[in-house]
């Protein structure tokens, strides 16, 4: 991944460089001006050292889907959310199909806002189980399947995407759980690359939950494939099963991810520390617990009560919530997860 780029970030041509800052002043917030400054420097350098239309083209359609989708998410940003990713071939009678639409119309009247990917099959029962106005698409343009369904109320909420990694961007980005039905390559792909991104710090801790109907052995089987060909191999560690649930209740699936976030709220790394916001202060005898069971994802020291970071305050981030700070090793976050799930039980 490519370091901090410096405020000396320029073109190199005075001229142009000028009417960059002057643009800049003209266009944003003073907070913004060096983020918008480099955005600018880059593609002007784009301009400059590309001859292949096809790379303009590119970051000149991702940047706008990015953009559009930030200006279409910014106003819920306060509200969770929830993907569900599925088959677009579920039919209507089938029980996913029932199970996603059941889960999406219970989530909403808990308050939740609903993602899907905008197609048919279980992405269309998320949107149709969602409240009027409590729900998001996210179509990708394909020649043939993905055409947006008909359950989506406000159109403004139906985003259109070219490219799969800027609407897989998007996914993460704006959702604070995950919901994986059965489905083809492509849920499995969404599905593991969430897990992955959790596991390797990418994404903040999410509830990730594998659902399936009763009778389904969908994910036992998957489970199986996991356990004894990554898990018994060695590619990955036997914590990392924390990562996700597998559910077969609706019930069950939406206490799971309200549970997650019942004491537990988020977390930011700020110089070499984890800092974990939390919604209400937790007992002596729980940070005594998880002082005890966790000592093994510290690098050094212990995990302790604490002020907000100096970054936190600089940017207004949740200040009057209690905090747990720690030196985490940015490695276990199967465990990290782990310990989440002790603390919500406080």
């Amino acid at each position: 991944m490519m370091g901090k780029i410096s405020k000396d970030y320029e073109v190199g041509d005075q001229a142009i460089d000028s009417l960059i800052s002057e643009l800049v002043k003209r266009s944003g917030s003073a907070e913004a001006e060096n983020l918008l400054r480099q955005i600018l420097t880059t593609t002007v350098k784009l301009g400059r050292e590309s001859s292949d239309r096809g790379d303009l083209k590119l970051v000149n359609n991702a940047l706008k889907e990015l953009r559009y989708s930030f200006k279409i998410f910014s106003p819920y940003r306060s509200v969770k959310k929830v993907i569900i990713f599925g088959s677009a071939r579920s039919k209507i009678k089938s029980a996913e199909y029932k199970m996603a639409e059941e889960f999406s119309r219970k989530l909403t009247e808990k308050g939740y806002m609903i993602v899907t990917g905008g197609g048919p099959g279980v992405m269309e029962a998320g949107n149709k189980g969602a409240g009027s106005g409590k729900d998001f698409a996210l179509n990708i343009r394909l020649p043939f399947e993905q055409k947006p369904n008909p359950y989506i109320d406000e159109k403004e909420k139906l985003i259109n995407f070219k490219y799969f990694f800027t609407r897989k961007l998007v996914f993460v980005k704006e959702t604070d759980a995950t919901a994986v039905f059965p489905g083809g390559f492509g849920t499995l792909d969404e599905g593991f690359e969430m897990i992955t991104l959790v596991q390797t710090g990418k994404s903040r801790p999410r509830p990730i939950v594998l659902m399936e109907p009763r009778g389904s052995t969908y994910w036992a089987t998957w489970m199986h494939f996991v356990k004894s060909q990554l898990v018994r191999k060695g590619f990955i560690k036997k914590e990392d099963l924390s990562l996700f649930r597998i559910i077969k209740s609706v019930d069950s699936a939406v206490k799971y991810i309200e549970d997650f976030y019942r004491v537990y709220h988020s977390i930011r790394y700020v110089a070499g520390l984890a800092v974990l916001r939390l919604n209400r202060e937790i007992s002596e005898k729980t940070l005594k617990l998880i002082n005890e069971e966790f000592k093994d994802i510290l690098t050094s020291g212990e995990i302790r009560i604490s002020p907000p970071a100096s970054k936190e305050i600089q940017e207004g981030e949740f200040l009057k919530l209690p905090r747990l700070a720690m030196n985490f090793n940015m490695r276990d976050y199967g465990r990290l997860c782990e310990m989440i799930s002790v603390i919500n039980r406080d």
